[in-house]
């Protein structure tokens, strides 16, 4: 009878899983029982056009750059809202930070709402249209800025606009903090966080561009998710090197130094980063898994038992889902001989590496040097900045920001992320926990692939929630 012990602890676990499953169930709805917004939206798309044709693009490379271009947008401005300029401060800091202070009725828990007004560079031989003379076709407006990201950057203005003509006046003050080097890593946004430390100005919330509405991420979820980045993964460029005498290709010795990277990149490759269930991806998971199918809640709702099926799967499946779980290592360059037939002195690889909350730049370059066991491959970190700092969801900015997201995607499941590309916001955590990534537009999975792309365009009618989500989000400041 001794059999009977392991298949009654198999069974009282059975037992477990099922009443936790049955037990996790969505959470209340939000709220979403707020009028209609009524504004021009044919300006906005007029106003987003304008934009557009500023070619501000910006390089590494700063000879590259065309200042008149930035200085034509900001001249430009005025004309566009002038309601916002006959209200509103405008203080320019370096490297092309703008900062507008709308001073409400007390500056107590001032909000900051941001965009970047740079965009990356576009080839025309791809476009089918000229990338910086918008076109409108098909309920679109096409032209390189229109998600990314001067869509929220025309948002936030429009916005603005709309309600300061109309008399409104927020109850706490409200920043719109503007970069012009967002792509390059400039310091604009950097510029803004230290005026708001110096002169001790502590933000009630920060917005910035980051998760969207979406639908088909999530494992078992078919609806619309609105997610909203709590946190962001750090950034790696690693370089391995490796040395040799050179020499002709007709003799080579054992081991050129090709052979050794490949060798290094293979094991960093099959060896993947451990995986980490970090706060916001615990957060997502713990709100969206309520929505799933049968078998993905069971997973979801017993990740204490399941996690490793999770992590098979996450491996396996690899995308956003992987990236969400673990540091990412992605091999992008490779540098070797200048000739066909010579073997080279030195050869190099790169790789781009996002890292986990859990992880730091130290420890991730520590594992990578562990991985590759290869006195005679030199692993260098060329560029790096840690994750970012954590935001809190107990506070008023989140139910906001939720708010204005229900309101104005109503049915979207609001939810928690994790951003795994990295924003101005992370700047933003020496001064806040409450940095909230969510870029104000629905998406789909063929217009998200345009953002840095060829043919980038917005839906008009997504523009135009953009800009009710931003009225929405004010009226609560």
């Amino acid at each position: 009878m001794w059999w009977l012990i392991p298949v009654g602890i198999i069974a009282i676990l059975f037992l477990v899983v099922i009443i936790r499953t049955l037990m996790f169930k969505p959470k209340a709805a939000i709220a979403a029982d707020q009028p209609a917004e009524e504004f021009d939206g044919e300006k906005a798309v007029s106003d987003l056009c304008e934009l557009v044709r500023c070619k501000t693009v910006s390089y590494e490379d700063k000879s590259l750059e065309d200042d008149e271009e930035f200085k034509k947008l900001i001249a430009l401005l005025p004309s566009l809202y002038p309601s916002v300029f006959r209200t509103c401060s405008l203080l320019e800091l370096p490297d092309r930070a703008l900062l507008f202070k709308w001073t409400g009725k007390t500056d107590n828990d001032p909000a900051v709402m941001m965009a970047h007004y740079d965009v990356v560079p576009a080839d025309a031989n791809g476009w089918e249209t000229d990338p910086f003379e918008p076109v409108i076709k098909d309920g679109a407006v096409f032209g390189r800025g229109t998600l990314d990201t001067k869509v929220t950057f025309c948002g936030i203005l429009s916005a603005a606009e709309k309600l300061i003509s109309e008399g409104f006046t927020p109850e706490n003050t409200v920043y719109f903090a503007f970069s012009g080097g967002e792509e390059v890593n400039g310091k604009g946004a950097i510029n803004i966080v230290d005026y708001f430390e110096q002169n001790g100005i502590t933000p009630s919330f920060v917005v910035d561009e980051g998760g969207a509405v979406v639908e088909d991420v999530f494992p078992g979820v078919k609806g619309a998710c609105a997610l909203v980045g709590i946190a962001e993964k750090g950034l790696m460029n690693v370089e391995y090197t490796c040395l040799s005498s050179g020499g002709h290709a007709s003799a080579p010795k054992p081991k050129t130094p090709v052979d050794t990277l490949a060798k290094a990149c293979v094991k960093v490759v099959k060896n993947p980063f451990k995986s980490h269930l970090s706060a916001p991806v615990a957060k997502m998971f713990d709100t969206l898994g309520r929505h799933s199918t049968f078998v993905f809640k069971m997973i979801f709702a017993n990740l204490w038992l399941f996690y490793p099926v999770l992590d098979m799967i996450c491996k396996s499946s690899g995308g956003d889902l992987n990236a969400l779980m673990r540091t990412t290592v992605a091999f992008t360059q490779m540098n070797g001989s200048a000739a066909p037939n010579v073997i080279p002195p030195k050869a190099s690889l790169v790789s781009n590496m996002r890292l986990n909350p859990l992880d730091t730049t130290d420890s991730a370059l520590e594992y990578l040097k562990k991985t590759v066991n290869d006195d005679s491959v030199q692993v260098n970190m060329l560029i790096g900045n840690n994750p970012s700092r954590i935001s809190v969801t107990d506070c008023l900015g989140w139910e906001k920001v939720c708010s204005a997201i229900a309101n104005t995607w109503r049915g979207a499941i609001v939810s928690p992320y994790l951003m795994v590309q990295c924003s101005d916001s992370r700047h933003y955590g020496r001064i806040s926990d409450k940095v909230f990534r969510f870029s104000a537009m629905d998406l789909t999975k063929e217009e998200r692939a345009t953002i840095h792309g060829n043919n980038e365009h917005i839906r008009i009618e997504t523009l135009k929630r953009t800009v009710e989500f931003y009225i929405r989000l004010m009226r609560q400041c």
